[in-house]
């Protein structure tokens, strides 16, 4: 009959109760199934988060811890025999005067071990803010500078804290004038090629060139200092307290830097 239902059919009302009713297969998660989902794909990345931040507290810790227990080692005096023992096997036997190897050796030190002093890092520092002001990073530019200069104004105060008097077991092959502890150059080294390293570093996304970009300030790092020993102007617990002081000063800085990052203080690297 052209009046009656078809068969198979619902009526509209029940057809609308029965969607109502019934479960709407879908392949879309449900809000309630996607939140759960998210979270679980944001954990790599916040355990990612959390284990660089880790690394960084132990880095600081580590060589504050360092730094503290050379100086309460020098401030009584328990180091003489360590130091002098050092100094003098750098020297011929009979004269503290000629360091030890082929003269090429000595004037390759001297051009090391300028490349921590005032004049190398003021020029590095120059060159990387500049670099950093011509890609609109003007704050991050301000944190490199506030890191290096506070880093030498921290070296300054530790030198007159602790005054002690530079090496006098050996010649000196280099010209200084200030004190000893801790070592200058090792200090501002590290804080510079530290610094500027692990920031090169984050703008890298693979392996290879961050690895190369911390070897290679670690190795200028390490070197410098080791030139201070060899030219006789520094103690060994000079140079090694100065890494360590360097090293605290640098975490202290990049810490300081990712923590504004997260606040939109500072421009997030590349």
């Amino acid at each position: 009959m052209g009046g009656g239902r078809r068969k198979g059919r619902l009526p509209p009302l029940a057809g609308r109760l029965a969607g109502h009713m019934l479960p709407v297969m879908s392949d879309r998660p449900t809000d309630r199934q996607a939140a759960p989902l998210s979270r679980f794909r944001r954990l790599p990345v916040l355990g990612r988060i959390e284990a660089q931040l880790l690394l960084w507290l132990v880095g600081l810790s580590g060589a504050l811890l360092g730094f503290l227990s050379i100086a309460g080692e020098v401030r009584e005096g328990d180091t003489h025999a360590f130091d002098d023992a050092i100094l003098l096997a750098l020297r011929k036997p009979g004269d503290p005067h000629d360091p030890i190897g082929p003269f090429w050796v000595e004037a390759s030190l001297r051009d090391i071990t300028a490349l921590g002093g005032y004049t190398v890092l003021s020029l590095i520092l120059v060159a990387a803010v500049a670099y950093l002001l011509l890609n609109g990073k003007r704050l991050s530019a301000l944190l490199v500078i506030g890191a290096v200069v506070g880093g030498t104004a921290l070296s300054n105060v530790l030198k007159v804290f602790f005054d002690r008097p530079r090496p006098d077991v050996v010649g000196h092959l280099v010209d200084v004038h200030s004190l000893s502890f801790p070592s200058g150059h090792a200090m501002l080294s590290a804080v510079t090629y530290l610094t500027l390293g692990a920031l090169l570093a984050r703008t890298e996304k693979r392996f290879v060139m961050r690895a190369y970009f911390i070897g290679v300030a670690l190795a200028l790092t390490l070197l410098i200092g080791a030139s201070r020993v060899y030219l006789g102007v520094h103690y060994p617990t000079d140079v090694l307290a100065g890494w360590c002081a360097g090293a605290a000063w640098a975490f202290l800085c990049l810490l300081a830097a990712r923590w504004l990052q997260h606040r939109g203080d500072v421009e997030p690297s590349d």
